[in-house]
């Protein structure tokens, strides 16, 4: 007995979804529910870091050293920008963002060697988070993770140097008004640099 036209298509059209169903799991781009999780933890991590370096640029703002203010302004601004990129990266792989209060953060430092030696501290802090989401991806055998974070894995070896070099500088200037004059004029001349892209998943 012949199979009639419209069951030999409806035969096709099945089989074809069956495919795609099969596909689409095999292919299942959703996070893993707890690294997911620890993104969502990471844009908070970053919007606090954006947060703190604006209160720091408040603070030499008062203490009439606008040189070490502009660093630190263009400083929130690419933490701002690392959140957006964690934001971005949730929603590529069908994730749920979720946003959470933001820590009020310190407000006042006893000097600009003081200010400087917290945001040392803090981007060795914010070094350990982001290995340890390494860490949690390629636990999951999650590749694309994994390849996301390596930016930020060479950018906080960017954060922890510079950060690490003005605190040497302002030590070995120690009381000098001059000298610490001379760093924040050359602080004045940092710009926010391009817009960065890491790989996507």
């Amino acid at each position: 007995m012949r199979t009639t036209k419209p069951a030999l298509l409806l035969s096709l059209m099945i089989a074809v979804l069956q495919g795609a169903i099969a596909c689409g799991q095999e292919n299942d781009s959703r996070l893993d529910k707890e690294l997911e999780a620890g993104l969502n933890k990471q844009i908070n991590e970053e919007m606090f870091s954006s947060y703190l370096y604006l209160s720091m640029a408040a603070y030499f703002e008062s203490a009439n050293l606008p040189g070490f203010a502009n660093w630190m302004r263009v400083q929130t601004q690419e933490e701002t920008r690392h959140a957006m990129m964690f934001f971005d990266y949730v929603n590529r792989r069908n994730g749920r963002v979720l946003l959470t209060e933001i820590e009020a953060p310190q407000v006042k430092w006893k000097s600009p060697l003081d200010a400087f030696t917290a945001a040392y501290e803090h981007e060795k802090h914010i070094s350990s988070r982001i290995r340890s989401l390494v860490k949690h991806a390629r636990g999951q055998s999650d590749d694309s993770t994994d390849n996301f974070l390596q930016w930020f894995v060479a950018e906080q070896v960017e954060e922890e140097d510079s950060t690490y070099k003005i605190v040497q500088q302002l030590k070995l200037v120690g009381d000098d008004r001059a000298a610490l004059f001379l760093i924040d004029r050359e602080l004045a001349m940092r710009v926010l640099p391009p817009n960065p892209a890491p790989a996507a998943p």
